[in-house]
């Protein structure tokens, strides 16, 4: 009587061992005698100030946040992997138009950057050449307060893109 239970319930957890599912942090992709990571300041190639160095310091607090890794803000030679960053554009375009002021009322962020994480031994273990992240933010007819919103904009891509940079090389996408 028994066996007709236990035999669906032992089938249930065969398939559930199988499906992938694995804790925070433990990417199979990843060597597992990975222990330091070393993510120098991204390069840039587009003319906005300072960019370069918000999006590295996001992708170091979020890596230092989400994995066991000890993460190092530069080129490290004894690091076990080496995350290299390029910003290969930024653009800034509007959104929405406000009729009555006649000026934007809302901006579109868009970062097109390359990305490659590279294993001591020279191997790549993620890559993506033409990886574009967006964020938008308000505007507004007050001067003060729009030149403090561009830098909190960046701000909130800049830690929305390395969430999300982090998850894709941990998944292994």
């Amino acid at each position: 009587m028994r066996l007709p239970v236990l035999l669906p319930a032992a089938f249930l957890l065969l398939g559930l061992s199988g499906c992938g599912y694995h804790t925070l942090g433990a990417a199979t992709h990843l060597p597992p005698d990975m222990r330091t990571l070393s993510v120098p300041v991204f390069a840039t190639r587009t003319d906005t100030y300072h960019s370069e160095t918000v999006m590295t310091d996001a992708v170091i607090r979020e890596f230092a946040a989400r994995t066991r890794f000890r993460v190092t803000p530069d080129a490290d030679p004894n690091a076990d992997a080496v995350l290299h960053g390029t910003i290969l554009k930024e653009t800034v375009a509007p959104l929405t138009y406000n009729a009555s002021t006649q000026e934007s009322s809302s901006f579109l962020i868009t970062m097109v950057v390359s990305v490659t994480l590279t294993g001591r031994d020279g191997k790549t273990l993620y890559e993506n050449k033409n990886y574009v992240y967006r964020e938008q933010f308000q505007s507004t007819t007050d001067l003060p307060t729009f030149i403090q919103e561009n830098p909190a904009g960046m701000e909130r891509l800049s830690r929305a893109f390395a969430r999300q940079l982090v998850a894709d090389v941990l998944e292994g996408f």
